[in-house]
């Protein structure tokens, strides 16, 4: 008897070897319950696999499975998860339902009731803070898909109630804290200065910092209107106040908080304000407001968030905060910080003799200094140009002027007989343009007359003139082309350059590619350089994948698919469409702050403004940026004109207009057997791939055209929905 139990596990474990190899994964929904109930991202998952984002995606809808290596760690990460968070019953693939794709969960209608199981999920909390803190989920108006989509706070208990909450006052006078994923806390706090200790001392709100020498992020308190006004705050602020930016600062509320020992930054009480201690050790004390109706969230990239109720803020706000990091300000202030979260300007040092760290710079960040940019990289104003005549007007060959496409033409006889104008806009460009782009991490080093290299982040006073578009090198090969149906690569405005200027380095290195010598007469060049950008790309667009994944746009689409998948895709669930908007304007808001100009402040021309005392006030990295943007577009005009004699009717920074016989891009882009134009357009939802941007008749094009007089009016500023209020101003 006692032999007995080996040959028996022998058989067992044979048996089981029969029915799972080691490559049988968990259900579909099992996959996404094991890693939500983990608190895990779909970007966590993906970085510790070291896939895509998309790839995870695709393998919790079924329409792909890891292979090899990528299997067997995939399957050991679930088996993991299964033994920490077991459920009842949960069908292997190779059951009846393994093969089904998943229900996308985003489009599931925000108003449908939570499940009980949702319902139950709610973390218990002990009392805390006068004994009356409660937590419980919020009333059915937060569907299953919601409550997945944002779940609260991850692995980290510090942070188990999530980034931010919204703070509102119900019909009964309680003040209650919306979190993420559906959580409500009863908030006991009879003054603000009270929410904010109850903030930092019971509500386990923050998020954890996004670099190893980072911080954490600080809790975000969303108030709204009712709490605005129960805290003492007013409702709405004057005109005064608006323009002002902030309250008065002998308003009762600023006083009860200095009482408190709490201080403002310098911004002072406004719509995204900052309240703080001084830290105390590696102890920070400190949290962030914002304040919706006092216009926190600007409407052109937020659209009506502000005008939701409170769960579903929330949900909108927490969303952002997992895929991107918790707001900080406006999506242009976000955008920015995020650039510092990613690469924190110090770190610990290793020990010293006696065993202490200390403070150093952290390498591939932009430091804690301020470094003045070159003269030719400064805007108007600037105190490196005091010096000049009040009235003085820079030209080319004293000012790098590198901006986005704003050029259109006339439409020739041909295209005229063409039915259609069809506008594609490139998915977040400029965020396609920081890929993989080295940048000046210091300050320029001025050289005369130098040689010209392409891996040299800098500005370059060089002729670009004798570059001529009729005869250009597509890769290894030279076409001929009509150069005056084509825009300069040179210039904002597309017009052919009449001598020196400045360009950045990706502008000067395009000359080069299109067969063109070069020969620079001076520059401003970063010895000290490196792919700064590069996390930051990667964090935004990878909550750009996620978010239009959640959309029910996928990266590995066919394009009618793709096609068929963005028309109306913003009506599938507004609030993630919320946040899609958000996340690009973080990327074009972001990279304008690197060259953020005086906004009021008693400024006059010569002296320096608030920016400039930051590090990452850096207006080369923004015109580098700009600068690959307008020229990876150049690329593809050039090899589509190259191969279909196709040229764009006007262009407008990522917008670029075609006269074509049918209405789709499909009727001239040219994909064979479903493959694009190699180093042409491609139509996809990733960062430099295209979508459709909208289209118009041609003879739309020309009635407005001859209404406003103007034959080379922009017409891919009007594309989209084809109204036309004003003449072309050029703003």
């Amino acid at each position: 008897m006692t032999d007995q139990p080996q040959p028996l596990f022998t058989a067992v474990d044979a048996l089981l070897a029969t029915v799972d190899d080691g490559g049988v994964l968990p259900a579909l929904d099992e996959r996404v319950r094991l890693r939500e109930a983990a608190g895990l991202t779909q970007a966590a998952v993906a970085q510790a696999l070291g896939v895509r984002v998309a790839s995870i995606q695709a393998w919790e809808t079924g329409r792909a499975e890891p292979k090899a290596e990528r299997l067997e760690a995939y399957r050991r990460l679930l088996d993991g998860l299964s033994r920490r968070f077991p459920a009842s019953a949960a069908p292997l693939s190779g059951s009846s339902e393994a093969g089904r794709p998943r229900p996308d969960p985003a489009a599931a209608p925000l108003s449908a009731p939570a499940t009980p199981a949702a319902v139950s999920a709610a973390p218990s909390r002990p009392a805390a803070y006068g004994g009356r803190q409660s937590a419980r989920r919020a009333d059915g108006k937060q569907s299953t898909a919601s409550l997945r989509t944002a779940a609260a706070g991850g692995t980290d208990s510090r942070f188990e109630n999530g980034p931010l909450a919204v703070v509102d006052v119900d019909t009964g006078g309680q003040v209650l804290a919306y979190c993420t994923g559906g959580l409500v806390l009863d908030v006991p706090a009879k003054s603000l200065a009270a929410l904010v200790d109850w903030t930092l001392a019971e509500a386990k709100l923050g998020q954890a910092k996004l670099s190893g020498p980072g911080k954490d992020a600080d809790p975000l308190l969303v108030l709204t209107q009712a709490a605005v006004e129960r805290y003492g705050l007013p409702a709405t602020l004057t005109d005064e106040e608006r323009l002002a930016g902030r309250i008065p600062e002998n308003h009762k509320v600023i006083k009860q908080l200095a009482r408190a020992q709490w201080k403002l930054t310098r911004r002072g009480f406004g719509p995204w304000a900052r309240i703080y201690r001084p830290a105390s050790g590696s102890e920070r004390a400190c949290v962030q407001l914002c304040i919706p109706s006092w216009h926190a969230l600007d409407t052109r990239h937020w659209g009506q968030a502000g005008q939701l109720p409170p769960a579903e803020l929330a949900r909108v706000l927490g969303v952002y905060a997992s895929r991107v990091m918790t707001p900080r300000g406006s999506t242009a202030v976000t955008g920015l910080e995020l650039m510092t979260a990613l690469h924190p300007p110090t770190r610990a040092s290793q020990p010293d003799a006696d065993g202490k760290r200390h403070s150093e710079h952290n390498p591939g960040s932009l430091g804690q200094d301020p470094v003045d940019c070159a003269p030719c990289e400064a805007p108007d104003g600037h105190p490196l140009l005091a010096d000049l005549p009040r009235f003085h007007v820079r030209g080319p060959g004293e000012k790098l002027f590198e901006e986005a496409y704003d050029w259109a033409r006339p439409m020739t006889d041909d295209e005229c007989m063409l039915r259609h104008l069809v506008g594609i806009d490139v998915n977040m460009a400029f965020a396609a343009g920081a890929n993989g782009l080295t940048v000046g991490l210091g300050a320029p080093t001025h050289v005369k007359a130098p040689v010209f290299d392409a891996k040299v982040p800098g500005s370059w006073l060089v002729d670009l003139s004798h570059v001529d578009l009729s005869r250009v090198k597509t890769g290894k090969e030279w076409a001929d082309l009509n150069s005056d149906l084509l825009p300069s690569p040179f210039t904002p405005k597309g017009e052919r350059p009449q001598g020196p200027a400045w360009y950045a380095t990706p502008t000067v290195a395009y000359a080069v590619e299109l067969g063109y010598g070069v020969r620079p007469l001076e520059a401003y060049v970063r010895y000290g350089s490196g792919r700064y950008l590069d996390g930051w790309y990667q964090r935004l667009r990878d909550a750009y994948l996620a978010t239009m994944a959640d959309l029910g746009v996928h990266a590995d689409m066919t394009p009618a698919d793709f096609l068929t998948a963005m028309d109306g895709y913003q009506d599938r669930d507004p609030q993630l469409a919320i946040v899609a908007s958000a996340i690009k304007a973080t990327v074009k808001g972001g990279l304008g702050k690197l060259r953020e100009r005086p906004r009021g402040e008693g400024w006059k021309p010569g002296r320096p403004w608030r920016a400039l005392s930051r590090p990452t006030w850096r207006p080369d990295i923004r015109a580098a940026v700009i600068s690959r943007t307008r020229i990876n577009l150049h690329r593809k005009i050039v090899k589509h004109a190259a191969f279909t004699g196709q040229y764009p009717v006007a262009i407008l920074s990522d917008c670029v207009v075609y006269a074509a016989d049918g209405p789709s891009p499909l009727d001239f882009l040219p994909y064979r057997d479903g493959k694009p134009l190699p180093g042409g357009f491609k139509l996809g939802v990733n960062p430099g791939l295209v979508k459709h941007e909208g289209t118009q008749s041609v003879l739309w094009g020309e009635e407005v055209r001859e209404r406003f007089n103007a034959p080379e009016l922009n017409l891919a500023r009007y594309i989209k929905d084809g109204t036309v209020t004003d003449t072309d101003n050029g703003e």
